[in-house]
């Protein structure tokens, strides 16, 4: 992914708005199945990306003093969006979410560089990159499990309680 042709502007609002989408995206996710336990890893990952966005912001705000973040309605840097209706499957949705992960992955990395090596906004970025590799990982998990059991939504309402 080539940043260079993007103002750092451009690049934190589309960063801050992908963020967001992320975040509302998992909790739709969350509300279309009815594991508990999914619902919970939906949930964290739905926060950690508002975290991602409350730095982003701050980066923002830092970077750009007085100005007020106006997200774009469609951002010049070409990020993943995803739809969801009724009739797309949890696990389509899934596969898309985690092309959108390794692309925001690819994406922080990038992003890093435009800040000092070694300072804490780069490696901040950096940290970013790998846990949304993290997040790849948890959905690619749960894709896998779900592709199994997706034809009748499997969910046996004890299935957490312990011994």
């Amino acid at each position: 992914m080539d940043l260079n042709n993007f103002e750092l502007e451009d690049l934190l609002l589309s960063a801050i708005k992908s963020e967001e989408e992320t975040s509302k995206l998992y909790k739709k996710l969350k509300k279309k199945t009815r594991n508990g336990l999914l619902q919970d890893k939906l949930k964290f990952l739905a926060k950690e990306e508002e975290k991602h966005k409350a730095f982003i912001e701050e980066i923002y705000l830092n970077h750009f003093p007085g100005k007020k973040i106006n997200l774009p309605l469609q951002t010049p840097v070409p990020l993943p969006e995803i739809k969801i209706t009724k009739e797309t499957s949890l696990s389509i949705l899934f596969a898309e979410a985690m092309n959108a992960e390794v692309v925001a992955s690819n994406f922080y990395k990038k992003l890093a560089e435009r800040f000092e090596k070694g300072s804490k906004i780069n490696n901040t970025l950096l940290y970013f990159s790998d846990m949304e590799i993290g997040h790849y990982k948890i959905l690619e998990q749960e894709k896998y499990s779900m592709q199994r059991y997706e034809e009748d939504d499997v969910y046996w309402p004890m299935i957490h309680v312990g011994p």
